[in-house]
C-alpha cells in the first residue's frame, strides 16, 4: 500500500506549523490544508433575493411540475400513496402517458436527459445496440396516445434547434424522421431524477431553494430508492454497459444547469482510469476500504455519524472538502440491499446535506461495484463542497489546496447534526461523534472478514 500513498506512511501528515498534507489512498490525489485559509462561511455568494410568485414552485424552470412537457417523455415517477404495503408510503409508477401527467402528483420524476453524455447513437453505432421489446412497446404506446407524438416532435425540435438546425430543415422532417430521432427518449442511457419542488414548501423568496437536505427523512429515502431502481433498470436494459455513473450537481458552481434538485445517471462502456487504478489496489488489499477509509478515519477521530448499516466521516485527500458515506452491508450492489440498509445510507446522506445547508454548492458522487467486476467493493457516496477554485498552483504542481481541513469539516457537521436531530429534521437513530461505536472492520463487503 505504500506505493499508492506516494511513499508517505499514512494518508495524513500534520506539519509543525499546522499544515495538513493528505494523500487519497485510492486515487493518489495530493492535498494540502493550510492554516487560516478556511475561516470563512461555506455558502457561495447568492444573488439578491426576490419575492416569489404564488406559482413559483410549479413554473420557475423546465424541471417544474407545470412544465412537464418541456422534458422528454417521462420513464417513471415516485408518488406518495400512504399505503402500508409500499416502502415508507411511496410507490413507483412506470410509463405515464401525456394525458396522465397530472393524474398523480410526482414527488420525483425520471426523465431522459435531452443532451446525453453517452448518446443512443453511440451505443447503436459502436455496439449495434437496439431498443429492447419493452422499450419499443413503451415508445409505440406513447407516440400513439393523445398528445404523445406532438410532445415527442416538440422535444426533437428543441434538441435540433440547440444543434443549430434550421427551422426549414426541422419543418421538413417526416413522421418517421421524428420517431427515429426520438428513440433516445425511450432507450437512452442518460436519465435525470427530478424533485417536485423548486423552492421549499413555505418559501417566500428565491434563496429558499428545495435541496436534498430540506426533504423529509421519508422523502429522501424515497429519492435514494428511486435512484437505485433507475440504475438497476439501466443495467438490465443495456448489456454493453458495465457501469452506471450516478451523481448530483447542486447549484451552478457545482455544474448544475438548474437550481432545481436533480440527480443524473449515465450508463457508460468503461470504468474509467481512476476506477481501474482503485480496483488494482483492491486486488492487492481486499480490505482496503476498512483499513484506509473507515478504520483510518476512526483512529484519527474523523467519524461524524453512523447508524446500524452505514457510517460517514470527514474525507481526506480530496480536491474539495468532502464527506464520505459508506454502506456497512455485506451486499455490494445497492439494488440488492435490504430496505433497512438502503434507508440507512439515505439517512446519512440526508443528514450531511441538511447539516451543510441549501446554499452550499456540492457534488454527490456515488461509487459502487461495476456489474462485471469479480471482487466486492462497498457502496459509498462522496459529497464534495465546491467552495474553492482551482488555480495556477494546483495546475502547476498537481497539489491541491483545500481550504477546510477534515477536522474542520467534522466539527461543522457534528455541531449541525446535533441541532438537527434535536429539531427532528434528520433521522432520530443517527449516532453522532462520540456516540459512535467505531467498530473495526465495520464494512462487511469483504467475505474474508
Amino acid at each position: 500500500m505504500t506505493s499508492s500513498l506516494h511513499a508517505r506512511h499514512t494518508p495524513m501528515q500534520t506539519m509543525a506549523d499546522g499544515t495538513i498534507k493528505q494523500v487519497n489512498p485510492f486515487s493518489g490525489t495530493e492535498v494540502w490544508t493550510v492554516p487560516g485559509r478556511g475561516n470563512r462561511p461555506l455558502a457561495s455568494n447568492l444573488p439578491e433575493p426576490t419575492m416569489l410568485e404564488a406559482d413559483a414552485n410549479a413554473t420557475t424552470c423546465a424541471f417544474c411540475t407545470d412544465r412537464m412537457l418541456e422534458t422528454p417523455p417521462e420513464k417513471s415517477r415516485m408518488v406518495y400513496t400512504g399505503a402500508d404495503n409500499d416502502l415508507d408510503g411511496f410507490d413507483i409508477i412506470q410509463g405515464v402517458l401525456p394525458e396522465e401527467l397530472h393524474a398523480t402528483t410526482p414527488l420525483f420524476r425520471r426523465v431522459p436527459n435531452l443532451f446525453e453524455i453517452v448518446s443512443f447513437d453511440y451505443w447503436e453505432k459502436n455496439y449495434g445496440r437496439e431498443m429492447t421489446p419493452q422499450q419499443q412497446a413503451r415508445m409505440d404506446a406513447y407516440v400513439n396516445a393523445p398528445g404523445g407524438f406532438e410532445h415527442v416532435k416538440k422535444i426533437v425540435s428543441t434538441k435540433m434547434k440547440a444543434a443549430h438546425t434550421t427551422d426549414a430543415d426541422i419543418a421538413a422532417l417526416s413522421r418517421e424522421d421524428i420517431l427515429q430521432a426520438s428513440r433516445a427518449f425511450f432507450a437512452g442511457g442518460h436519465d435525470v431524477i427530478i424533485g417536485r419542488r423548486h423552492y421549499q414548501e413555505d418559501a417566500v423568496d428565491s434563496t429558499q431553494l428545495a435541496s436534498s437536505g430540506s426533504l423529509s427523512v421519508a422523502e429522501h429515502r424515497a429519492l435514494i430508492r428511486f435512484t437505485i431502481a433507475a440504475a438497476a433498470d439501466l443495467y438490465a436494459s443495456n448489456r454493453y454497459a458495465p457501469y452506471v455513473a450516478i451523481f448530483q450537481n447542486w447549484l451552478k458552481p457545482a455544474g448544475a444547469s438548474f437550481d432545481h434538485l436533480h440527480k443524473q445517471l449515465v450508463a457508460i462502456d468503461e470504468r474509467g482510469f481512476q476506477a481501474e487504478e482503485e480496483i488494482t489496489r483492491l486486488r492487492a488489499n481486499p480490505n482496503m476500504y476498512n483499513e484506509w477509509a473507515v478504520d483510518y478515519a476512526g483512529y484519527h477521530n474523523l467519524i461524524i455519524a453512523e447508524n446500524d448499516h452505514a457510517v460517514v466521516f470527514a474525507g481526506f485527500g480530496h480536491r474539495y472538502p468532502a464527506l464520505e458515506v459508506f454502506s456497512k452491508s455485506a451486499t455490494p450492489e445497492p439494488w440488492k440491499q435490504t430496505p433497512a440498509e438502503v434507508a440507512a445510507m439515505a439517512d446519512l446522506i440526508h443528514a450531511c446535506h441538511a447539516a451543510a445547508g441549501p446554499h452550499v454548492p456540492c457534488n454527490e458522487e456515488w461509487h459502487h461495484k461495476p456489474i462485471d467486476l469479480d471482487i466486492p467493493m462497498p457502496w459509498r457516496v462522496v459529497i464534495k463542497w465546491r467552495v474553492s477554485t482551482l488555480a495556477g498552483f494546483e495546475g502547476g504542481t498537481k497539489v491541491y489546496l483545500n481550504t477546510i481541513s477534515p477536522q474542520d469539516a467534522r466539527d461543522r457537521m457534528v455541531s449541525a447534526m446535533y441541532r438537527l436531530r434535536d429539531e427532528g429534521k434528520i433521522a432520530a437513530d443517527i449516532r453522532i461523534a462520540t456516540e459512535c461505536t467505531v467498530e473495526r472492520n465495520s464494512l462487511k463487503y469483504n467475505p474474508l472478514l
